[in-house]
């Protein structure tokens, strides 16, 4: 009865690489190895931190504990790259370019904007925001808001441990305070991660206000016109409605993780995706579906260089953001679902373009109604439009509202608890950064920051 053993080892044998084969396990190891590239060179040569911290907190979180003891990375100063693997193995190499951040390169050269980024950054006139705060830290007024402040920086006595980078506080349009982790200044452009899905929401709402584009039109995708997904319009992608296997589970398997760190061009890779869902009868995150908004900025305002210069034009100049770096894919469009950095202020700038309902010094940045659109939740979700959101029924909305963030908030939100809370009721705005593991993004802590500053500030 030997055969039958050999048999059935075969048939194990044949089962295993039928999975290696649709699973990809390699691809997924790249997906790991690009994550830690693409951070490590970012955080370092965009945020200007250490390395090897990057790194020792880059591999404690889901997805890459597991490989930790396999995973490395070399950078090197001079030519500005990173490489990263696993054990030598599925390698990954990140480009640094200056005032455009960082780029994967998957063996061709990518296409790098060939636009003058310091003449970017000068302001044709005064920015229409006022100065939220002087050039130093803005030290907490009163005992109350220290105390908020020093708990969202204190650590438990065991992991996961929560890495407060950044805290700023904005009532009434001005800083009322501020804190920073050792190393991290005002100046110190941090990573948003999704939080620039917020951002290519508002660049999508500033081309509704000028007429190139709408919610309510058809996607403007070549690719889509000849199949049922050309009745996909902009808002499904805004609201992550399309019904695509564009799905988002951070396993390294994913379309969407494998779009961010294996594609020069993402969005091409996401205009294949094929339904497996009627359209608005379902919701699930992804980052593939922010990604082709962002060829339909590119698309829209005429390409890769005019849409850096859109962003500085409509957005960031109006707000006064100085410390903001945008990066692209190899392709030269946007990298809307993952890579912005900007100080903690300039988020908190840009979070009151949202709590003064799109204007800014009496100019309408964002289309009527943009905002509300924005934080109205989609479906039965606590998900809005690029934002999350509290005016919803979901069992997380109403978490949210019972930890003391209040029920017409929204925010905008990126991996490790990186998050802009927009409170309109009470005039504020909070931003939070930092490199937290916790599953939640300490969403405990986050709620307790909102309500200490909110007692601390209601008279």
């Amino acid at each position: 009865m030997r055969w039958l053993k050999w048999i059935a080892l075969a048939l194990v044998l044949t089962v295993l690489a039928g999975t290696c084969v649709t699973f990809r396990p390699d691809r997924a190891l790249r997906v790991a190895t690009g994550v830690v590239a693409h951070n490590v060179c970012s955080k370092s040569f965009v945020s200007g931190l250490d390395p090897q911290t990057v790194f020792s907190e880059t591999i404690k979180r889901d997805g890459l504990r597991r490989l930790r003891r396999l995973l490395g990375f070399q950078i090197d100063r001079t030519a500005r790259t990173v490489d990263a693997s696993v054990a030598g193995l599925f390698g990954s190499h990140a480009d640094y370019h200056e005032g455009l951040g960082c780029v994967l390169r998957h063996g061709r050269e990518p296409y790098i904007l060939r636009i003058d980024i310091e003449a970017l950054k000068i302001p044709k006139s005064p920015p229409l925001l006022a100065e939220i705060a002087g050039p130093e830290i803005v030290a907490p007024s009163n005992p109350a808001l220290k105390a908020a402040l020093d708990h969202a920086f204190e650590e438990p006595a065991e992991p996961p441990f929560r890495r407060t980078k950044a805290v700023v506080v904005v009532h009434d349009g001005k800083v009322i305070t501020e804190r920073y982790a050792p190393g991290i200044g005002v100046d110190t452009q941090l990573m948003g991660f999704s939080m620039t899905k917020s951002v290519v929401n508002a660049l999508i709402g500033a081309m509704t206000q000028q007429g190139l584009t709408s919610p309510s039109m058809p996607a403007p995708i070549p690719e889509w016109r000849g199949d049922i997904r050309r009745e996909i319009e902009v808002e499904d992608l805004l609201r992550m409605t399309t019904g695509l296997a564009l799905d988002e589970t951070n396993s390294g398997f994913d379309p969407s993780s494998q779009m961010v760190y294996l594609y020069d061009d993402m969005a091409g890779f996401a205009v294949n995706a094929m339904p497996v869902a009627e359209r608005r009868k379902r919701w699930h995150y992804s980052s593939a579906t922010t990604q082709l908004l962002a060829r339909v900025i590119r698309d829209g305002v005429g390409g890769p260089e005019q849409t850096l210069a859109f962003a500085w034009r409509e957005l960031f100049d109006p707000l006064g953001m100085r410390h903001v770096t945008l990066e692209f894919d190899g392709s030269g469009t946007l990298q809307g679902s993952t890579y912005m950095l900007a100080s903690a202020r300039d988020w908190a700038k840009f979070g009151m373009l949202y709590l003064n309902d799109g204007m800014v010094g009496g100019k309408r940045i964002l289309h009527e109604d943009w905002v509300d659109f924005s934080a109205a939740a989609t479906l039965d979700t606590d998900y809005g439009a690029g934002f999350w959101t509290n005016r919803s029924e979901h069992p997380n909305a109403k978490g949210r509202v019972r930890l003391g963030i209040p029920r017409d908030a929204f925010f905008a939100s990126g991996d490790l608890g990186q998050r802009i809370v927009i409170m309109p009721t009470q005039h504020l705005v909070i931003v939070r950064l930092g490199d937290s593991v916790d599953p939640t993004g300490d969403i405990r802590g986050l709620g307790r920051l909102v309500k200490e500053v909110i007692a601390a500030v209601t008279p």
